[in-house]
């Protein structure tokens, strides 16, 4: 058994302490906390589990990486301080340990990575002897290895193109979705996900691996950003209320340009009601989340997938996916040489051992 410390208990880390409980090679070794009020109660707890997992959660990072775990689950957030985690993956490599994360989107495609990201975990691997796998939540697999596997069922291809089309109303993430993304604020305020070059900042990763791994050269990555206004007033159950006349909805892609097109697409549709801009994209079954790829070409191919998890909340599932491709290569990890890793690297391989009820049914 691998042991394994999930750090953060937000909505990635719930998620994951189900994920590595589940997977029949690892052991659920710690809990790090941030929230005084989280430390000392059960994982099982904490996860939103009918299931006492017997680990407390503690806030003793140094205590936790001195004990030597084999692997981390990074799902504290990187958003709004990228530093401080960079500081704590590269320390965590340096116990050496496999570390996977979605929390650091420079490093989604480590080649093209600036120095003052990748560099520091390079270091880490010389001296500890750890990993690092950084995957999205948006999810990742729907950005880099869901398209490029589709893309090879096609005779001519022409756009690739990758939507989230996601319903907050169900969210449970307030300050993200209020002040990083705007929601619920008037459109004249200036949301940081939606800066120029913030989106390209984030996503830019996925669209040149992408294009590493289909051996073309990009001219330059664009975006394009839209935002509605709500019609009318709407009441969410965990978030609140959004007012009439403020951000609704927004939609934006990052487009990577080769030989003066539009080729390779990443695009986000999200509301915080489905009443606002409903002439956007929307899930075929009218539900709050799914991840489609387009392929358009000869065949045109569409594939659309839909998670659900945590009393069918489609948002969590889209988290629960990405968390799994993360945990799920925790073992390969292991297995292999110290290093810096990346989607075209670590292969999305069968659910050997989960078939059935699994160690928990």
């Amino acid at each position: 058994m691998i042991p394994t410390v999930v750090w953060g208990t937000g909505n990635v880390g719930r998620a994951a302490i189900r994920a590595v409980d589940a997977h029949p090679a690892l052991e659920l070794a710690a809990v790090v906390v941030h929230s005084a009020a989280k430390v000392g109660r059960d994982a099982g707890e904490l996860a939103g589990m009918d299931a006492v997992l017997g680990v407390a959660a503690t806030d003793d990072v140094t205590a936790v990486l001195a004990s030597g775990p084999r692997a981390v689950v990074y799902a504290a957030s990187g958003d709004i301080r990228p530093d401080e985690a960079l500081e704590d993956i590269c320390a965590a490599i340096r116990a050496g340990a496999v570390v996977v994360s979605p929390a650091l989107y420079p490093l989604y495609d480590p080649v093209n990575a600036a120095p003052e990201f990748r560099d520091p975990v390079v270091a880490a691997v010389a001296e500890g002897g750890g990993s690092l796998f950084v995957s999205g939540v948006d999810p990742g697999w729907g950005n880099d290895v869901l398209p490029l596997l589709i893309s090879g069922l096609g005779t001519r291809v022409e756009v690739i193109r990758c939507q989230e089309i996601f319903d907050y109303t169900t969210y449970d993430q307030e300050d993200s979705v209020r002040n990083l993304i705007g929601m619920g604020h008037p459109l004249e305020y200036g949301p940081p996900m939606l800066w120029p070059e913030m989106p390209t900042m984030v996503w830019g990763g996925q669209i040149r691996m992408m294009a590493r791994a289909l051996g073309v050269e990009l001219d330059e990555i664009r975006e394009t950003v839209d935002r509605r206004a709500l019609d009318a007033t709407v009441e969410t159950r965990l978030m609140g209320t959004f007012e009439a006349g403020t951000q609704g909805a927004v939609r934006f892609e990052v487009i990577g340009v080769v030989d003066g097109e539009p080729r390779i697409v990443i695009e986000h549709v999200t509301r915080i009601h489905p009443s606002c801009a409903p002439d956007w994209p929307t899930p075929p079954d009218g539900g709050d989340g799914a991840h489609r790829v387009v392929i358009e070409g000869t065949p045109r191919i569409e594939v659309t997938v839909e998670a659900t998890d945590e009393g069918e909340n489609r948002s969590a599932g889209g988290n629960a996916t990405a968390v799994g491709r993360l945990v799920n290569a925790i073992d390969w990890l292991t297995e292999n040489p110290p290093g810096l890793y990346d989607a075209l690297d670590v292969p999305l391989r069968a659910a050997v051992g989960k078939l059935g009820k699994g160690r928990n049914g």
